[in-house]
């Protein structure tokens, strides 16, 4: 089996392949200080609470954006199955094309959401990743990615507000009933997520307009059900997408699936 794994600023996210078949998934905290024995024993955990272990796993494909965790998963990659993993980077054969002045400035999350969202959606696809950062890659109707747009998250807006403002409490992010909030809290929330998706819609009406054509849009990422149905451009959301794009990588770097003759599939 393979085991993606999308090392996020604020979660990381697991997913363990048995071919082409999404077997288990796992969303946990990212903790940017662990070692690759604090993985390990963290990864062992998780596996034994869905039924599986490490021989289980033939290898691991990772996407990660937060460098000190790259090297360390590196480490506990190779010391679970004995070979290193895929780490996912612009210098990775993906099939992608880029019509980006500098391809190594994007990140390896964002070049697997677009190898994804081509192979299940066809292009042009503009995907818009609700996480720390919201990110929104835009790849054109010849399949290239041409460029994004990257801006503050829900939660990353919402700490920033509340930090700022002395008077203000701290607040569950949910969609209130109404845009007019009846009190300060329902104001906050009204503020933070429908002013997100208009945010959202805004700007993927303005990246359509600058294509000149319309596009499927793909919401994917941890905060995507907070707000992804308020949405009137976001046409599919796909909370995988990432792992998809990082087993669809893995599969292009070594044999089909179907070749496979690892222990776990």
């Amino acid at each position: 089996m393979l085991l993606a794994v999308d090392v996020g600023n604020t979660q990381t996210v697991l997913g363990l392949y048995d071919q082409d078949t999404l077997a288990a998934t796992w969303r946990v905290g990212t903790v940017a200080a662990e070692t690759a024995d604090e993985l390990t024993v963290r990864l062992d955990s998780l596996l034994a609470l869905k039924g599986f272990n490490f021989t289980d796993i033939d290898n691991l494909a990772i996407s990660s954006v937060v460098p000190p965790l790259t090297e360390q998963w590196l480490k506990a990659a190779t010391g679970i199955t004995g070979q290193p993993p895929l780490i996912l980077s612009s210098d990775t054969d993906t099939g992608l094309e880029f019509v980006y002045p500098n391809p190594a400035e994007v990140g390896a999350d964002r070049i697997a959401d677009a190898v994804a969202a081509i192979a299940l959606y066809g292009a042009p696809v503009i995907v818009v990743d609700f996480g720390t950062a919201t990110n929104i890659e835009i790849i054109d109707r010849d399949g290239a990615f041409v460029g994004g747009v990257i801006a503050p998250g829900l939660v990353t807006s919402a700490n920033a507000l509340f930090d700022a403002a002395a008077r203000l409490a701290r607040i569950d992010i949910e969609v209130p009933a109404t845009v007019i909030g009846r009190s300060t809290k329902e104001a906050v929330q009204s503020g933070l997520t429908y002013g997100e998706i208009e945010r959202i819609d805004g700007l993927v009406r303005r990246i359509c307009q600058q294509l000149g054509y319309p596009a499927t849009v793909v919401a994917t990422g941890g905060l995507s059900h907070n707000v992804a149905d308020l949405s009137s451009t976001i046409t599919v959301l796909n909370d995988n997408l990432t792992l998809e794009g990082l087993r669809l990588i893995y599969w292009r770097n070594t044999a089909s699936p179907r070749e496979s003759t690892g222990s776990g599939g």
